[in-house]
């Protein structure tokens, strides 16, 4: 009955200052995720081939990078970077980052969800570089590439084709993770919808703009990612569309 009873005002998402605030919250969710993805992807591609080298220490170093962070939850990292790490440095840099940082939480969310989302696609990318069959390896070190050329020229890309599936998950995962740095302050689609239902008590409407915001995005990310799979097909290999 208290649903019956509830009236409508979809105007909230559009009228002043409301609707420049929903807009900028998708704005903010939109470039912290791909700030955050573009650290996963450096990081967790250099992390994936330290997996695979034939160098115990620094397939070592990987192994403990992606033990950290993907057996701790995201919500605990979040905290570290935002609450701990600025306390792990000499007063000077301290005062410094509370000085001239002033959206500091904006960029502890990006750093925490870059490198946790890296150590999820760092396995992921390693898999794929397990996948392809060692004939490729030594036909291109029989051409007289180097171990770096090996992987720059002819591994990582064939790699990259074999996990555009997984990869796309990964990159939604990060998407929707985003969501959680309202924890700390960052003004994101979800907590602007939050921020907007505690003065005008119409969180139905504010909440399935974001529901919507995040549907769209990720069905354009979906299809994006799907128009890439079925243009890179790896032949002899079952692709998209065959």
């Amino acid at each position: 009955m208290g649903f019956l009873n509830y009236t409508f005002d979809w105007t909230v998402l559009w009228r002043e200052p409301y609707g420049a605030m929903l807009i900028k919250g998708i704005v903010t969710t939109i470039h912290l995720s791909l700030l955050a993805w573009l650290i996963a992807m450096m990081l967790g591609i250099s992390i994936g081939i330290c997996r695979v080298l034939p160098s115990r220490p620094i397939r070592f170093a990987g192994s403990v990078y992606v033990q950290i962070f993907r057996n701790t939850p995201f919500l605990v990292q979040l905290f570290f970077w935002y609450f701990a790490a600025p306390l792990l440095l000499p007063k000077s840099s301290q005062a410094w980052l509370y000085d001239h940082v002033s959206d500091y939480s904006f960029w502890a969310g990006v750093i925490a969800l870059g490198t946790y989302t890296a150590s999820r696609l760092a396995e992921q990318f390693r898999s794929g570089l397990l996948a392809i069959s060692p004939d490729q390896y030594h036909a291109a070190y029989s051409t007289g590439l180097t171990t770096f050329q090996t992987y720059r020229h002819v591994i990582a890309p064939y790699a990259f084709r074999i996990i555009i599936p997984p990869f796309t998950t990964e990159f939604l995962t990060c998407f929707k993770n985003s969501a959680l740095t309202m924890t700390i302050g960052v003004m994101e689609i979800t907590h602007t919808a939050y921020y907007i239902d505690s003065f005008t008590w119409h969180g139905l409407e504010t909440t399935t703009a974001a529901s919507l915001t995040y549907l769209l995005i990720s069905a354009w990310v979906v299809l994006f990612m799907s128009l890439i799979e079925k243009r890179l097909p790896i032949p002899g290999m079952i692709a998209r569309g065959q």
